[in-house]
């Protein structure tokens, strides 16, 4: 696949992503003025700047997310169905909710699946995306048993990784997960975000997707990149208006 054609693809699956520590209004001003620019999917945004972006983004196609339970994945579902209900009131489109990892580590898979399906409901009609941390998860096993109980418990997509910790996304970590959505419930989408900044990496993960699940399944329906700053490895090969 060569470069352009990557680019050309990975621009419309972006999520353009900006959840620093030091986010600002300006700097949120600005990731709008490029999603809106280059035609992404998505912005994802902390939860405090939801109100300004769907102003930002009014009468546009691109879709607003925000996160949840972000970025260490507790166990307090009460305080993540609330900041859902709060984030969909204030304009967002998709919940970008982080799966208790944790507790799902050391057994308890019944809160992981409760707090899934409770945010699930709060989001009714968004779309929930919900992160599984693979890189804490680790094994192959682990990432294959959240990837489905997360898709079981009403997931329309799973996620990689917050991008918060050392290991975030990998290509065997995806591999894992889109062989679950592949086996169990191809309408389900897959976000590979963290560390994605290359033309080189988003190519590798756009074929993996393509020979699991068909060169059909990527749209941005099903298939999104957590990144900000593969858009400027992209912008190169960009048709100019």
């Amino acid at each position: 696949m060569r470069d352009q054609d990557v680019a050309r693809r990975a621009v419309g699956l972006l999520d353009l992503t900006s959840l620093g520590d030091h986010d600002s209004t300006p700097m949120i001003d600005e990731l709008c003025e490029r999603a809106r620019a280059y035609r992404v999917a998505a912005v994802c945004v902390w939860p405090r700047f939801v109100d300004h972006c769907a102003d930002a983004l009014a009468g546009t196609a691109i879709e607003l997310a925000t996160v949840v339970n972000f970025p260490h994945g507790s166990d307090n579902i009460d305080l993540a169905v609330a900041e859902t209900k709060t984030g969909i009131h204030q304009g967002a489109d998709e919940i970008d909710l982080v799966m208790p990892y944790a507790a799902f580590l050391q057994g308890d898979r019944q809160t992981a699946e409760t707090m899934i399906r409770s945010v699930k409901t709060a989001c009714g009609d968004a779309r929930l995306k919900v992160i599984i941390e693979t890189g804490r998860l680790k094994t192959r096993e682990n990432i294959q048993a959240a990837s489905r109980l997360a898709i079981d418990a009403g997931a329309d997509f799973i996620k990689t990784s917050t991008g918060k910790i050392k290991v975030s996304a990998t290509p065997s970590a995806a591999r894992a997960m889109l062989e679950v959505i592949r086996d169990r419930d191809p309408s389900v989408g897959f976000k590979a975000a963290g560390g994605i900044k290359t033309l080189r990496q988003a190519g590798n993960y756009l074929r993996l997707a393509d020979a699991l699940l068909g060169p059909g399944w990527v749209s941005a329906d099903h298939f999104r990149f957590g990144a900000s700053s593969l858009l400027d490895a992209c912008i190169p090969f960009l048709p100019t208006d």
